[in-house]
């Protein structure tokens, strides 16, 4: 069994790699974590293109939704990207918010940082800044973001409860979150989940959907509710790197499911010292 820290690193130097394939190679894979499918179709990804504000040198075929499109940003809105990689969510997130909003990306990849910095120079924006740092304990001051935004990352990350923690600290009161990530209904085999391309691929470091939901309503959330859900399919011969046949064919016909979920939720308005974690009541 690993522990945090060595799931980060693993997460870290996959992601240093995957900053440098392209968009090809990314979403013939699990989150571009290699086991390139000979199926070219997206896992996981949803199409950016259309949507204003998109950025094809910051689009590496990454997610697995699209956050933005549920985020009801505002003009003027400070907007927080949990793991940003190449900036695209971030620089749609401009779009909506405008030269007077402000977007902040954050990442712990350095790798990743540089290629989102670049980005962000070539297109001349002066409001959209990337913070290398952990989003378990973010490089952010507390009551500062009205929007936070994420995509196909919290599911990299061990401790979960953690990072909806920090989301709560970091939102204004009133504030809100929209985030797509990968959840499970019913167990994985035990060879997926002990896989690290799997983990790096956003898949076996995935949750009960059922748990995710309660970690969100225990960290003081109101409002919440899944604004999308579908489900991912991984195929066969990404599969068979790590099951046989046989398991392969019983997976398939298990009562398992992996699905993509966007996710909302408020922070209060008006804080009470009710909030569950806090001990005053």
């Amino acid at each position: 069994m690993k522990t945090d820290e060595q799931i980060k690193e693993l997460v870290r130097q996959k992601y240093s790699e995957i900053a440098l394939q392209d968009k090809s190679t990314n979403e013939t894979s699990c989150c571009g974590s290699g086991g390139c499918s000979t199926e070219v179709y997206n896992i996981m990804n949803d199409d950016y293109t259309n949507l204003e504000g998109y950025n094809a040198d910051a689009d590496l075929g990454l997610g697995c939704g699209l956050p933005t499109q549920f985020a009801m940003f505002k003009t003027g809105d400070t907007v927080i990207d949990l793991g940003s990689g190449a900036g695209n969510d971030c620089f749609i997130a401009r779009a909506e918010v405008g030269e007077t909003g402000k977007v902040i990306g954050i990442d712990f990849t350095e790798a990743m940082i540089n290629k989102a910095r670049d980005n962000a120079e070539k297109l001349g924006f002066n409001n959209v800044e990337f913070r290398q740092g952990d989003i378990e304990n973010m490089p952010v001051t507390a009551n500062a973001a009205n929007v936070i935004v994420s995509n196909c990352v919290l599911n990299l990350v061990p401790n979960k409860n953690n990072v909806f923690k920090e989301i709560y600290r970091v939102l204004k009161p009133g504030g809100h979150f929209s985030i797509s990530d990968v959840v499970l209904v019913g167990d994985l085999p035990d060879k997926l989940k002990d896989a690290a391309e799997m983990y790096a691929g956003c898949v076996s470091g995935a949750i009960q959907k059922d748990s995710y939901m309660e970690l969100i309503q225990s960290n003081g959330f109101i409002n919440f509710q899944i604004q999308k859900q579908k489900p991912i399919n991984i195929p066969d011969d990404i599969l068979a790197n790590y099951l046989s046949p046989v398991e392969i064919k019983a997976f398939r016909s298990g009562e398992t499911g992996i699905f993509s979920i966007s996710v909302f939720a408020e922070k209060p308005a008006q804080e009470s010292c009710c909030k569950p974690g806090t001990g005053c009541c």
